[in-house]
């Protein structure tokens, strides 16, 4: 079951990375007048966002998935640096938490790999 949902993340992955950073950029440069209620950290929100967003390209591993990496801690930063135009706060733990996020994602793959044949999900 974990290997065939391995197998599709690793399939389509770059539709996966590509939903998710538009959900993200959406939500959080929609300007607002308040923040709805959400349970837990807005700092677990940001951790869980991009783990999610770098976890299919970490998985798959394409030509420059390092660099992958590095683009959406820069699109982070970016966000950040833009939200206080949009009426919403930047901070900067946003982005530590982001950050955070992308380097479990990259670790995760990693026991990914290392408990999965790749040969049983196709991953080479």
């Amino acid at each position: 079951m974990l290997a065939t949902l391995i197998q599709i993340v690793s399939r389509f992955w770059l539709a996966i990375s590509l939903v998710i950073l538009t959900l993200i950029t959406a939500g959080s440069l929609f300007p607002a007048d308040y923040l709805p209620p959400a349970p837990g950290s807005d700092k677990t929100h940001h951790f869980i966002g991009y783990c999610a967003l770098m976890l299919p390209a970490a998985i798959r591993r394409p030509k420059y998935w390092l660099l992958l990496a590095v683009f959406f801690v820069a699109w982070s930063g970016a966000i950040e640096l833009i939200q206080p135009h949009v009426n919403r706060y930047g901070e900067w733990l946003d982005l530590a938490a982001n950050t955070c996020g992308v380097l479990i994602a990259i670790i995760l793959s990693y026991a990914i790999r290392y408990f999965i044949s790749p040969k049983d999900i196709n991953l080479s």
